[in-house]
């Protein structure tokens, strides 16, 4: 069993098997591990139409051997611990690995005790995720009869800035088409002070909101859940707002306003994985210290991040890492060449596809400014405009990025 790397990489999700690919691809002959335990690679993205039934969940998995690349070595376990000083990070077997490089992407764990009472209620009876379970969703969402449907978004950071909202317009759809919207509010209780960050994306929301008359309450942040009454309460802000008013009974406790659903959806708190929180490597915040252009950690000068787990101030998706991956990779095989920084910078774009109905979408895509920042490529689909809705995006959405993501980029073939 080998002990020594030339590079470590943490993690089999996107991040990880991309920056791998593509190292590999531009030079076969680096000695290179990826540390991952699951047997499973998941395309989450497509997770939200999974939670509406439009797409199949098994055609979101294969098999994690199909995406670790030729010649790289799979260490099937899961960290312990890093050492940043030494070089080594321990693996649960209580296994030792050295390295000349480390890239940490583990992705993020989602920690329900955080909300009280969410454990006890995830993914079961009318609280439903898709980040945990979209099958159990398309459940909830097939199943509803009418009354409050209640969506909500925790405070920042999350991964998918869009997904709370997404599968709140197509759930909407679906009600319409099922007959149970005229007897049903749908509500949308966000942390937040806007529906989006991006001013043309946030215009087309709300026009879509206003469309399908969904109620919008900004500056609530969910603090607890009692799933035995149905009830969800949250912590408002004297900055809340409403936009689009209804008639809905708010409890009050102890400084809380309840609101009682018959359908909930919730992200769980997104926190880092316990072995960059409780580290030398994480910020105040928990997440993995990183310059926010060149991918460095911001202490050790041999360990990049890359993902979800990194601090870097701009949505954690996976268009983020189709953009982070090429600035890692050049900056390790310069690092290795000539020890020195390639210079190749990150802008901190992102990109979040907001499904907005069955058929419908809009394509948010920003840097580090907020500045909507549109691929060139689209005007190849004849689509003038991404921040308005567009059929020919949910093609995109459904069919063309699936088939780039396993065919392209987890191949680090350039999209």
């Amino acid at each position: 069993m080998k002990s020594r790397y030339q590079i470590l990489v943490i993690g089999g999700g996107t991040g990880g098997i991309m920056t791998a690919s593509s190292l590999l691809r531009k030079n076969p002959k680096l000695h290179l591990g990826i540390i991952e335990p699951s047997n499973d690679h998941w395309y989450q993205p497509a997770w939200t139409l999974v939670g509406a039934g439009t797409y199949d969940y098994k055609k979101t998995k294969r098999k994690m051997e199909s995406v670790i690349p030729k010649n790289a070595d799979w260490i099937k376990n899961s960290v312990h611990s890093i050492d940043a000083e030494n070089n080594t990070v321990s693996l649960e077997n209580n296994r030792k690995l050295h390295y000349e490089y480390l890239i940490i992407a583990p992705g993020l764990k989602l920690d329900p005790s955080l909300v009280e009472g969410l454990t006890e209620a995830i993914d079961k009876g009318v609280v439903c995720s898709n980040y945990s379970n979209p099958n159990h969703t398309w459940q909830v969402i097939k199943n509803f009869k009418g009354g409050t449907a209640l969506f909500t978004q925790p405070p920042k950071p999350y991964k998918c800035g869009g997904a709370p909202q997404k599968i709140m317009y197509l759930a909407d759809d679906y009600f319409k088409k099922s007959g149970v919207k005229k007897k049903t509010k749908v509500v949308y209780a966000t942390s937040g002070n806007a529906i989006f960050s991006v001013p043309e994306i946030a215009e087309t929301l709300m026009s879509v909101v206003n469309r399908k008359g969904i109620n919008l309450k900004f500056n609530w942040e969910l603090k607890k859940i009692d799933s035995e009454k149905q009830v969800a309460w949250f912590q408002v802000s004297p900055e809340a707002k409403e936009h689009n008013p209804i008639t809905l009974e708010v409890l009050k406790e102890k400084g809380l306003r309840g609101i009682k659903y018959d359908m909930l959806h919730l992200v769980p708190p997104n926190t880092a994985p316990d072995f960059i929180k409780n580290s030398t490597l994480a910020d105040s915040s928990g997440w993995l210290d990183v310059d926010p252009y060149s991918l460095q950690h911001t202490k050790y000068q041999n360990i990049f991040g890359v993902g979800d787990v990194t601090n870097l101030p701009t949505s954690k998706t996976g268009a983020a890492i189709r953009k982070q991956a090429p600035v890692v990779v050049e900056n390790i095989l310069d690092m290795i060449r000539l020890s020195q920084l390639s210079g190749k910078k990150y802008d901190g774009y992102s990109s979040c596809p907001f499904v907005t109905g069955y058929g419908k979408m809009v394509l948010a895509e920003f840097d580090y400014t907020k500045k909507f920042t549109p691929d060139p490529k689209l005007k190849r689909m004849l689509i003038k405009d991404s921040s308005k809705e567009h059929w020919r995006l949910w093609i995109l959405k459904k069919y063309i990025l699936p088939y780039l993501y396993w065919n392209k980029m987890l191949k680090g073939k350039e999209v």
